[in-house]
């Protein structure tokens, strides 16, 4: 699909991109910020949904290089373990969402954008253990990441923390559990992306300048990530979830 944007919509779709590209770097949720910027542009939630994770898939392969080292497996479940299950999940996530009707994703979207604010709330203000604090299960680490696979597959909002909160409670340091994480996010996008790239609900004109302005945002988080403190990002991440949430249910 290539719809037609004039020069006001692109440079607003842009800008939200250079924005959730600057926010990812810092914190993450910027996909709350896209999404809306999406729909105002006159897209569907369904469309929507896939040109943001298109367009914002450039910056999670760079955010997952840049840790790379870092990252790692829990005891006995190894990173290309989990890699697969994340590969996995976001596979069938997407298929699901490919084989739902719009009218009945428009329905959902009030529901997991407060799902995901939620989580995101939660990930953001809540006490981060400086150690490692418990350990679970080989057979429920894999089945918790390969469902927060198919979450991310199908939605996406949130996983960053789901998997934060996975990991660290698995028994990951934070710093290597962050690393891990977007690791683990490129995976469950890269078969999401891969079907969603041959959808016809991808609005290709507004992906590119959504991409634009990630790439962008990308370095722009690197710059202010030792500049701006990371819980003004996150306040405002969280004001606009709620701001969302209750114009969905709304309109």
């Amino acid at each position: 699909m290539l719809s037609h944007h004039d020069f006001p919509q692109l440079l607003l779709i842009t800008i939200a991109g250079l924005y959730a590209g600057t926010q990812n770097t810092l914190a993450g949720g910027g996909s709350f910020i896209t999404f809306p910027t999406l729909l105002l542009a006159g897209l569907n939630p369904l469309s929507a949904n896939i040109t943001s994770a298109i367009a914002l898939f450039p910056n999670q392969i760079t955010s997952s290089l840049a840790g790379r080292r870092l990252a790692g497996g829990v005891g006995e479940t190894s990173l290309g373990k989990l890699f697969g299950l994340s590969l996995a999940g976001g596979l069938v996530g997407a298929l699901l969402l490919l084989n739902t009707p719009v009218t009945i994703f428009a329905r959902l979207v009030p529901w997991l954008v407060l799902c995901a604010t939620a989580i995101f709330t939660w990930g953001s203000f809540r006490k981060k253990p400086l150690h490692s604090v418990s350990s679970v299960p080989t057979t429920l680490l894999g089945l918790a990441q390969f469902l927060i696979g198919v979450y991310g597959g199908y939605f996406g909002g949130g996983i960053g923390f789901l998997m934060l909160a996975t990991l660290t409670f698995a028994g990951q340091q934070v710093r290597m559990a962050i690393a891990t994480k977007n690791v683990l996010a490129m995976a469950i996008n890269t078969t999401a992306v891969g079907l969603f790239a041959l959808s016809s609900q991808v609005d290709w004109l507004a992906a590119l300048a959504l991409s634009i302005g990630g790439i962008g945002g990308g370095f722009a988080g690197s710059w202010l990530v030792h500049r701006l403190p990371e819980k003004i990002m996150r306040g405002f991440v969280v004001l606009a979830g709620i701001a969302l949430t209750v114009w969905l249910f709304l309109r």
